[in-house]
């Protein structure tokens, strides 16, 4: 699985995400990705879900 992500920032122009975070849960895997220019954060579960 990668590191990082590109996907256009809502936040500024960036389109470069890190992972910050991953676990296991009972809907799927939890992934939590932040921009690497401004901060903004955003969960994936199991590459479906997103809070953003």
């Amino acid at each position: 699985m990668s590191l990082e992500m590109e996907r256009d920032c809502p936040e500024c122009d960036s389109n470069e995400f890190w992972k910050t975070a991953y676990m296991e849960i009972h809907l799927g895997k939890k992934t939590k990705w932040r921009c690497s220019d401004c901060g903004f954060g955003f969960i994936q579960i199991d590459g479906d879900i997103r809070t953003a």
